[in-house]
């Protein structure tokens, strides 16, 4: 190699474009010695490491005290609200046993695959999701800004949820709990039960009325609720505590916050196993409706749930493992976390059916109660004949059994009067149907069911802290997935970063405090993450799989496991899960256009439920919402692909850096594509990187390798002064 040309030599991980500009541009140009030096990089042979081991950005960055808190990290972020509400919903809705086929199905072809190659690309560049896309191929770096911004928008409006059970875990230490009579209300002669009350049920009533004090529609804004905003407020101080030191702080409270939830679930269990009616609610969520299961809506239900059960695209995936060891096993990981989820959701789903269960027998007994006394009436009124009921009948206490043998014959006998009797079927089966899901299952059919429960202020106070803490669980992955990417590229300090974060998110989330609250929170439910997600792990995988190469990311998780993953991923990576994904957007698309936008809306004066339109602003946030999380993708391709922010000149050579390769960029051509060209890529070894780089003097003798300084990436300056390379354009 000629002593006099600038060369210079670079094995990264990714292609990415550098300028030398860049890279010197914090060089002090008045010296003149510099002015005449040289740029070198020399590769450490004996040394077989990834471009930052060894370098001091790996020991600066935090790591998990061991590998249990990285699970319970993984698994308070993966299990959350939906497992408790959504689940058992579409379970029973979607033919109970049956169900679980076609999740496990999906979970095996869409979770598992997605929730690894997560795993894999944080834990392989240790970067948060923003600098593991910019890493990868910049031109794609925008999907890492759009999980940010969907972590921002999902955060805002899961808060609130956590601020909602807080407000009912606060009102739970008292006897008989607030929500268990409809309250009375006194004029000058008389007291009577509210109307509002009375038409619908105490638990409605007391969660509409009560908690949001709900407005008409969304564009009656009604100003703030202060009972809820307090403990929003709440709510944030705790996330903001909890993540304030990053992993270090937040890791300790997951000992708890992952926890906890298991040991109430296992409690409520056994408690509703020895109530009344359980057994029914069981039997019915899993006799298995084979026909239900063959319908394509089911299978789309299930990979949506699939999707966001594992927090998929979000990048708090991505940055629980960027603090792993990079020899992890995180296939593993990614097998055990998906499993320990499914068994959660089973989990939850038997909880809240034994529940239901009890709840719908209590129903059903007072449905038997009311109904006999109309017969007993009709009987005595002669509309009725006493000859066709069965002599061991007793109207006192009249058995589910006996009452529906005696509805059935007077069914029968009045067949033409019959339905201007007015007497009700009073089946279990016919309470089990009504399917309830969010917050209708928490804050109404789950806490009226707490109301007959002995000792139900405990149990209450134990149900509310557990939705607590599975919040919170998700809220610190949610964050992380915030936090992580933007310390990562933009080199702030995490603590201020934290506590701005959750200010600034509190304020924003006043909007969800209104009296018109819990109709911005359906619809950032409903149209913030949904579709942005699924396109943010769409480009995910095809960016691994065919634009990155699914060969040499097999032989990087080769390099970094000890041992070639299963063939299956290359094929699941590949073709498979590309194509499902691709096929639930376009079916989630189709839906949302079949489903015009709309709210239910709890109408006071017919104390029910009203499905509205959103106005035009409305529409023109929804769609806003979604705009907002896709722009970065076309953004940073257009801004990389016109090279709109690189600042470099054609006097300068580059560094462009080429996975499993060496590159020299000279003014000499034919040296330059002759060493670009010696190794075809299909025959790219696995990055070992041991470079250090230094500025060789003009006339100075050959300096040694292990003389230059370590520095970020194991890239090192003689000049002692150097600040740190920046680590992306943006």
């Amino acid at each position: 190699m000629p002593k006099n040309s600038k060369v210079v030599k670079r094995e990264l991980d990714d292609d990415f474009v550098e300028s030398v500009k860049d890279l010197l541009s914090n060089e002090d140009s008045g010296d003149e010695n510099f002015k005449k030096s040289s740029l070198v990089v020399h590769r450490d042979l004996d040394k077989d490491r990834d471009i930052e081991e060894g370098s001091d950005i790996d020991d600066e960055r935090p790591a998990w005290n061991s590998k249990l808190q990285y699970i319970l990290a993984q698994v308070g972020f993966s299990v959350g609200l939906g497992n408790v509400w959504r689940f058992p919903y579409l379970c029973q809705k979607n033919g109970g046993g049956a169900y679980l086929v076609p999740y496990l199905i999906l979970l095996l072809v869409i979770g598992i695959p997605i929730f690894f190659l997560e795993l894999s690309v944080g834990q392989r560049i240790r970067r948060g999701s923003i600098g593991v896309w910019n890493y990868i191929n910049p031109k794609m770096g925008g999907i890492g800004f759009s999980s940010c911004i969907v972590c921002l928008f999902v955060a805002l409006y899961y808060n609130v949820i956590i601020g909602w059970s807080l407000f009912y875990f606060s009102q739970s230490f008292q006897h008989p709990l607030p929500w268990d009579q409809c309250p009375l209300v006194k004029n000058a002669s008389n007291a009577f039960v509210e109307p509002e009350c009375e038409k619908s049920s105490a638990t409605t009533y007391y969660w509409y009325r009560e908690a949001l004090n709900i407005s008409n529609s969304i564009a009656e804004g009604g100003g703030l609720n202060w009972k809820i905003t307090v403990c929003l407020l709440a709510a944030w101080i705790l996330v903001c505590l909890a993540m304030i030191k990053g992993i270090q702080s937040s890791g300790k409270v997951m000992y708890f916050s992952s926890l906890f939830p298991y040991a109430v679930l296992t409690c409520f269990l056994v408690r509703a196993l020895l109530l009344n009616g359980s057994v029914d609610g069981i039997r019915h969520m899993f006799t298995p409706k084979l026909e239900i299961m063959l319908e394509p809506k089911v299978w789309r239900e299930a990979a949506t749930q699939v999707f966001f059960a594992l927090g998929l695209g979000f990048g708090g995936v991505i940055a629980f493992s960027s603090y792993n060891k990079r020899d992890n096993n995180c296939h593993f990981d990614a097998v055990l976390v998906s499993f320990i989820n499914f068994f959660t959701s089973v989990l939850a789903t038997l909880v809240v059916f034994a529940v239901l269960g009890f709840k719908a027998n209590i129903m059903n007994e007072q449905c038997i109660s009311k109904n006999t006394v109309k017969i007993v009436k009709y009987l005595e009124a002669g509309n009725l004949s006493l000859s066709y009921v069965p002599h061991h009948v007793n109207f006192s206490s009249m058995s589910t059994q006996d009452y529906s043998l005696v509805y059935y014959i007077f069914q029968k006998i009045k067949e033409e009067e019959f339905d201007s009797l007015g007497l009700d079927p009073c089946q279990i089966e016919d309470e089990l149907d009504k399917s309830v899901q969010g917050t209708g299952l928490a804050f109404i059919a789950f806490t009226e069911a707490m109301t007959h429960f002995p000792a139900s202020p405990f149990w209450s106070v134990m149900f509310f802290l557990m939705l607590v803490n599975l919040g919170l669980g998700s809220m610190f992955g949610t964050i992380e997935g915030i936090i992580t990417p933007i310390v990562d590229t933009f080199k702030v300090r995490k603590e201020p970063l934290t506590v701005g974060c959750c200010l600034l998110a509190f304020c924003i989330g006043l909007l969800f405090v209104q009296r018109s609250g819990n109709y911005f929170v359906t619809m950032f439910d409903d149209y913030s993450a949904t579709l942005p997600l699924l396109v943010v792990v769409i480009l995910e995988n095809v960016t691994i799989a065919w634009i990155y190469g699914i060969d040499k990311f097999i032989d990087d998780l080769k390099d970094m496991l000890g041992f070639t993953p299963y063939r299956y991923y290359y094929y699941m990576w590949k073709y498979v899960s590309p194509v499902l994904l691709t096929i639930l957007l376009i079916a989630s698309i189709v839906q949302m256009g079949i489903s015009p936008p709309g709210y239910y809306a709890w109408i006071a004066e017919k104390a029910g439920e009203e499905l509205k339109s959103y106005p035009p602003w409305g529409l023109a946030v929804c769609i806003s919402l979604i705009v907002l999380a896709l722009l970065p993708v076309p953004l940073v391709f257009i801004i990389r692909s016109c090279n709109l922010i690189d600042d470099s000149t054609g006097s300068l050579a580059s560094v462009s850096y080429k996975r499993g390769k060496m590159i020299k960029e000279t003014s000499n051509l034919e040296d330059d594509a002759s060493l670009i060209h010696e190794k075809i890529q299909s025959e790219m070894s696995s990055p070992n990187i041991g470079s250090s780089i230094y500025r060789k003097q003009s006339g100075s003798p050959t300096l040694k390798v292990d003389t230059a300084p370590n520095g970020r990436y194991g890239i090192g300056y003689l000049m002692a002064d150097m600040p740190d390379m920046p680590e992306s354009d943006l």
